[in-house]
């Protein structure tokens, strides 16, 4: 029997592909900050990690630019941009088997709480998710951390070792290991093996199938 009750995913890049409106969006977004950037692949380091942290890592804005990107962002996003996505394959399968099982589902995301609920009502697959937390629209709770530790400030009543976060970017993992609880890193989302390794994963795996050999089937040692 496996040992984690409550199960955390990560949703960009985990539960569905974004990429087409995620760089999309940031396209839209950089020309209307002057920004010709025609290639969309090179935007594709926009998928997981907050907006704040990407615009400034990556375009060097100060924090009045980087706002004013975002605002740009959402724009798009909002109409179309959220809905450019699709679901990885078997993941509507893997929460209907996870759910019928008894374990609790939550989805820990950087994305704004009203995106990912929107993005999940979209799937019809928001029927699995007992909680669904984001970051607030005001830039407030963007990282991972901050979402898992109110993740777990909620189910207080059980222990540490009772969960597992899951997801495809170094942020899942470090904010997991920051705040005590065990990790999947999947590559089949938009991180390396290397960034997921080098971030000290409990387990890394392909695919979906592999994941829920882990989570409901065999122990993956």
């Amino acid at each position: 029997m496996n040992k984690h009750k409550v199960i955390l995913f990560d949703l960009d890049g985990t539960l569905s592909d974004p990429k087409e409106g995620i760089t999309k969006s940031v396209q839209y977004a950089l020309q209307k900050m002057n920004i010709n950037e025609p290639d969309i692949d090179k935007l594709e380091c926009f998928i997981g990690p907050p907006l704040q942290v990407s615009f400034a890592e990556y375009y060097d804005f100060d924090e009045k630019e980087t706002q004013k990107a975002i605002d740009f962002y959402r724009e798009r996003f909002k109409e179309k941009g959220m809905f450019e996505n699709e679901l990885y394959l078997n993941i509507p399968l893997l929460l209907k088997s996870l759910k019928e099982q008894g374990f609790i589902l939550v989805v820990a995301t950087s994305k704004p709480t009203v995106f990912a609920e929107e993005i999940l009502k979209h799937f019809n697959i928001d029927q699995y998710f007992e909680l669904i937390v984001g970051s607030n629209l005001d830039g407030t709770r963007t990282s991972k951390t901050e979402i898992i530790q109110y993740i777990l400030d909620k189910y207080n009543d059980r222990k540490l070792s009772d969960f597992i976060m899951i997801g495809d970017r170094k942020h899942d993992i470090i904010g997991a290991n920051n705040t005590g609880i065990d990790s999947i890193g999947v590559t089949y989302g938009y991180g390396s093996f290397e960034e997921l390794s080098n971030s000290n994963p409990t387990y890394i795996v392909e695919s979906v199938e592999q994941l829920k050999d882990i989570l409901i089937g065999r122990q993956v040692k």
